[in-house]
């Protein structure tokens, strides 16, 4: 009977043991780090009469943060979407709304992959307020502008294929909107 007790009281302190160390275990930051490095084609005056608007390329980079280890095919991330959006730089409040795509591709581990002709304005942002404001009466209701000056923020999520869940820090850019 002591036997009995004794191995049970083992087992409780081993489970116990097993417990307390999962809550103190650090999640690792990842390997990888993904980065925009460069766009081209980007517009800085824009009409709403016309559109959608697109950046023609945009060139992603996979950092490999320990660039003297090895590296493995496991740390090539999967692009999953890109998300656009828009604060005011002028005295306005009123924002379009964001454009979240979905898109795909993969970016290998300390390479490059190059992106062409992604939208940053679609007729969901041009319909919609401050911007269809400037199209139907020319100016934006709210300042009584005849511009919008619209900083865009935009960012990349995707995954590695070892499953760790990656974004890209924002790149922002300032256009300006006229009817």
């Amino acid at each position: 009977m002591k036997r009995v007790h004794l191995l049970l009281c083992l087992v409780v302190f081993a489970l116990a043991l097993a417990g307390c160390s999962g809550g103190s275990v650090e999640r690792s930051p990842g390997t990888v780090l993904l980065a925009v490095s460069s766009f081209d084609g980007l517009p800085s005056t824009v009409s709403v009469a016309s559109g959608p608007y697109t950046i023609t390329t945009v060139n992603l980079r996979n950092i490999v943060k320990d660039p003297s280890g090895t590296s493995s095919d496991l740390q090539a991330i999967q692009l999953r979407a890109y998300e656009v959006t828009f604060t005011r730089r002028d005295t306005g409040t009123r924002v379009p709304p964001p454009i979240v795509q979905s898109i795909f591709g993969l970016v290998p581990a300390g390479g490059t992959l190059t992106l062409n002709n992604l939208q940053i304005l679609t007729s969901d942002q041009l319909l919609n307020l401050p911007l269809a404001d400037l199209g139907t009466t020319g100016v934006d209701r709210e300042t009584g502008s005849r511009v919008v000056v619209l900083n865009v923020s935009m960012r990349f999520f995707g995954r590695t294929l070892s499953g760790t869940e990656i974004a890209s820090d924002p790149v922002a850019f300032t256009i300006e909107a006229i009817p």
